[in-house]
């Protein structure tokens, strides 16, 4: 019996990566999952409670009761809920809480995730892996035009500076930090519009998935 395909999407944030993993999940009929919303949720679930997401004992709780109905919430995207995201999934308890949750999302039929530590941590063994990137500039781009769509008003260079911050934070990290698996291929979205990127995307998926 063959096992449930996994297909680990890893990245830096406005990448491009969440698209390309939803595509990529509807064209091959799987699940998909945004691992990052679970972190959003629980940063989102630290403030609401007063508390530091970088304080261990407040994040991990979090986790911990963390109930799929916080992944639909409409505030999950932004400057605070990134960056309490990027300080509690720094937390071992956190990503220990969260962890058996995603390995049974992919093991129960084959999935699509798309997170920062997909290939590493969560599904190393995963048969197909992705490690999405774009530069910095285009990056800081992006989510400039995103946040400005939803009415949000930070400047380019607040943009970039905080995502700067969170690319350090997540890069130097002792726990699980973002980082390509050995084994995954590096697709560079700059120069790439969507259907150019998700084009290139599943060349890779289907070249690897033969071999």
């Amino acid at each position: 019996m063959s096992r449930p395909l996994i297909i680990a999407v890893d990245g830096p944030a406005a990448a491009g990566k969440g698209t390309l993993a939803r595509r990529l999940a509807a064209h091959l009929g799987l699940p998909y999952l945004d691992t990052g919303l679970l972190y959003r949720a629980t940063g989102r679930r630290v403030l609401d409670a007063g508390g530091d997401p970088a304080n261990p004992a407040d994040a991990t709780a979090a986790a911990e009761a963390l109930h799929p109905a916080d992944l639909q919430r409409d505030d999950l995207r932004g400057p605070p809920a990134d960056a309490a995201a990027s300080q509690v999934a720094a937390i071992p308890g956190v990503r220990s809480a969260l962890l058996d949750f995603q390995r049974r999302f992919g093991q129960a039929h084959g999935a699509v995730l798309d997170g920062r530590d997909i290939g590493t941590v969560v599904f190393p063994e995963a048969p197909v892996k992705l490690f999405v990137t774009a530069s910095p500039e285009e990056r800081a781009r992006r989510r400039h035009a995103e946040l400005a769509a939803r009415g949000a008003a930070p400047s380019l260079a607040e943009v970039a500076a905080e995502m700067a911050a969170r690319d350090a934070r997540d890069s130097a990290r002792d726990v699980a930090p973002l980082r390509p698996a050995a084994d995954a291929v590096t697709l560079d979205t700059s120069a790439l519009d969507a259907e150019a990127a998700f084009a290139a995307a599943l060349r890779i998926v289907e070249s690897l998935r033969v071999q």
